[in-house]
């Protein structure tokens, strides 16, 4: 699994960076990278763990943003996730330098659980809720951090991320 995943988060690397070649002139499109503290409970049990996450971020029209994103947490207590959402977004200017954003998607999130006597994983469809904003550090670089909500069946998780994006 854990090498199906890295496949993926290059392919995902990959894509972006073949856009990005072949973009000309002012594009609505950026990458970026985040990480994650991940918040939640299964069945009672409180669960933390840090991810490292990847996304890419195009604007269908100045206000509305469409994001994809793959995060992968990392293992702890026996146990490591993986998230890959599809978010939308409706920006708010606040000034020329700031924008807020509600935040709702789809994504699936897996689990993969190794006790010693066997691996167990998991994955479901999860609802995505949050908020965001936007911190223009240059015209090609911003500062972004979200608050997001999982909804997930037996495992809802409160996401706390902060990263960079590049616009391209």
């Amino acid at each position: 699994m854990k090498s199906f995943l890295k496949k993926i988060a290059l392919a995902v690397i990959a894509a972006t960076m073949c856009v990005a070649t072949n973009a000309q002139g002012k594009s609505n499109m950026a990458v970026g990278a985040n990480l994650v503290l991940g918040m939640g409970s299964n069945s009672g049990v409180s669960y933390t763990n840090i991810g490292i996450g990847t996304k890419f971020l195009y604007n269908i029209t100045d206000p509305i943003r469409l994001e994809g994103s793959f995060t992968y947490f990392l293992e702890k207590d026996f146990v490591s996730m993986w998230d890959f959402s599809l978010n939308g977004h409706y920006l708010f200017p606040v000034t020329e330098q700031v924008m807020i954003y509600p935040l709702a998607g789809l994504g699936i999130f897996g689990t993969k659980k190794d006790y010693g006597l066997g691996v167990y994983t998991s994955s479901d469809i999860c609802i995505n809720l949050g908020a965001g904003f936007d911190y223009n550090l240059s015209d090609q670089l911003v500062f972004n951090a979200e608050l997001k909500s999982k909804i997930v069946n037996n495992w809802n998780r409160l996401m706390l991320s902060a990263g960079v994006v590049y616009k391209f």
